[in-house]
Formats: C-alpha cells, sequence, structure tokens
C-alpha cells in the first residue's frame, strides 16, 4: 500500500514537473514587470553558491516609482533587512524578491498580479533602480529569462487531494521510515513525517513542493552531518530558520532547516559522516521541533528518501 501511494504521488509529482518544464523558454517570469524601465544589470549567477556573482536582474526606476507584483502570491517578508527595504512575494514553490523597497503590504497578505507592493527607495543604483530575484528552493532563476512555470490545471485538484489523504493515512499507519540506498545517515535516526512532494502547506494554507523531508525529532537532538563534506553555507532567513549546507562528492549536497540556533561549524570546514553540527529546533516557517533534509544533485532537489 506504502509502496503503491509512493510510486502513485511520484508520478504526479513528474507530470507536474513536466507541465512547469513545458513553458516557452524566454519568457519572463509572471505576467506583470514590476517596474517599466529597461534593465540596467542582467542576470549573472556564480558557478558556485560561495562566489561573487549578481543573483537578479536590476531594472531602471526613479526613486519612489511604484513596484507591483509579478505574479499572484502571498508576502513573506516586508521589512529591513541589513538597512535595505526587502519584500518577498511566495508563488507555490517559487518567491520573488524586491529591493529596496519601501514595503505597503505586510507579510502574511495576498497580492495579486500587477497591485502596487510599495516604492523604489534609494541605495542600489546611482540614478534608482529596482533589484528583481527569482529564487527555487536554494536556485537562483533568471526572472526575465525564462522561469517555466505554468499553473496546474483545475482538474488537479481532486487528484492532488485524494493523493494527499492516502499519503496521510500511510503516514498515521507507521510513518515513512525510509528504505533508500543509506547513501546518508540520518541526521536524527528520526522517521519521516512528511516526504518529499507536493503537499497542503500546514502554514500557508496553500499548495507546494516540500523540496525535502521532515525527520521526527525532538528540540536540542543532535544534528549529524549525513556524509563527509565540505560546509558549503551557514545562514539565516525567514523560511528555513537556520539553515546549514554540506557539499558532498558526486555534486550532492544536503541541507538543513530550522536549527535552534546558530550551527556549530562554519563555511568552509570540512566535516565526517555522524559529525554533530548542530542541535533541533524550530526557526524559520515551523510549527514545531524538526529537522527538514533537503538533498540535491547538481543543484537540483531530489527526494532525499532515496539515499537515506
Amino acid at each position: 500500500m506504502l509502496r503503491g501511494v509512493l510510486r502513485v504521488t511520484s508520478v504526479l509529482v513528474v507530470a507536474w514537473v513536466l507541465l512547469v518544464a513545458g513553458a516557452a523558454e524566454g519568457r519572463a517570469f509572471g505576467s506583470v514587470r514590476p517596474v517599466p524601465g529597461p534593465v540596467v544589470r542582467g542576470f549573472d549567477p556564480p558557478a558556485q553558491d560561495w562566489l561573487p556573482g549578481h543573483r537578479g536582474v536590476d531594472l531602471a526606476a526613479p526613486v519612489g516609482s511604484r513596484v507591483r507584483a509579478a505574479a499572484s502570491g502571498r508576502v513573506s517578508v516586508a521589512q529591513v533587512i541589513a538597512g535595505r527595504g526587502v519584500v518577498t512575494i511566495v508563488h507555490g514553490e517559487l518567491r520573488t524578491t524586491y529591493e529596496p523597497v519601501r514595503a505597503s503590504v505586510r507579510v502574511g497578505q495576498r497580492v495579486d498580479a500587477g497591485d502596487v507592493i510599495g516604492t523604489v527607495e534609494a541605495g542600489h543604483c546611482a540614478a534608482g533602480c529596482l533589484h528583481f530575484g527569482l529564487k527555487r528552493g536554494d536556485e537562483y532563476l533568471d526572472p526575465l529569462g525564462g522561469s517555466d512555470v505554468r499553473l496546474l490545471p483545475g482538474s488537479a485538484v481532486a487528484l492532488a487531494r485524494r493523493l494527499a489523504a492516502e499519503r496521510a493515512a500511510a503516514l498515521a499507519a507507521g510513518g515513512f521510515e525510509g528504505s533508500g540506498s543509506g547513501v546518508l545517515l540520518n541526521p536524527v535516526g528520526g522517521p519521516i513525517t512528511s516526504p518529499f512532494g507536493r503537499r497542503f502547506h500546514p502554514i500557508f494554507h496553500e499548495w507546494r513542493l516540500h523540496a525535502g523531508v521532515d525527520l521526527r525529532a525532538s528540540c536540542g537532538t543532535p544534528i549529524r552531518a549525513a556524509a563527509d563534506g565540505v560546509v558549503r553555507s551557514v545562514s539565516y532567513d525567514s523560511s528555513g530558520g537556520h539553515r546549514l549546507v554540506i557539499a558532498h562528492a558526486g555534486g550532492l549536497a544536503t541541507h538543513y532547516l530550522h536549527a535552534l540556533r546558530r550551527y556549530q561549524v562554519r563555511k568552509g570546514q570540512r566535516v565526517k559522516r555522524g559529525q554533530v553540527v548542530g542541535l533541533v529546533g524550530s526557526t524559520g516557517w515551523s510549527t514545531g521541533c524538526h529537522l527538514h533534509l533537503g538533498v540535491t544533485v547538481n543543484g537540483r532537489h531530489v527526494d532525499p528518501a532515496r539515499y537515506l
């Protein structure tokens, strides 16, 4: 039964990915350009996450110009960060960022494409401009060069709800203990309580891609490195809370979210499989103590259960 549910869920995810990948290449994200001005600096992502680069586009806009939401979504950030006004809008598995902006919206507010979310502030370009960014998980995308996004048809809703009910029943029957390859150590030793794939978000109450697995663990449980590797980044953000990324051989990386406090390792440090790197917490968008474990291969999110 459980494996059947997983197979069906995988089919839905693959079908969704094919729908997403089928969008026309080169098309800007969303239906509205945040400001009408031309591009003054294009998208130029670094070859590696830690190297310098330009992780978005700069659009010419005089200070005081109105900034509009590129697509419908929910505001997740509307505050001053490091002296600069930032607005972030979540659109399913994607999120757009706008800065420097004096926000006229609040966190949690739903906005439609074209809604005014604030005005351009000074501080980014000498003549005034808006930095417009787009991300999928930890991956930066070109907001003007092809987001490859399409909405699911209405007919998919019933199927998604049925699969969610089947998955909930499987979890109630014992959870997803994981029967993967064993390449990675389970960082906290707990069972999977929310698997990889589309799910109804427990905080924002909308369908999103869950780009990892949630592992059951109480607050303060040691988090251990899943494999030998090098710490790529140690950071904090409003969604993942305290976040750690470790790079491993073969283009594989593990992502650890929601730690109790800053991780016990630093960027560039080599770590061993089983080494304690932090403590389980509930920082960021979280409803309780647990570890969110993500796995990427060459920058693409994959199901961690296949590796545990």
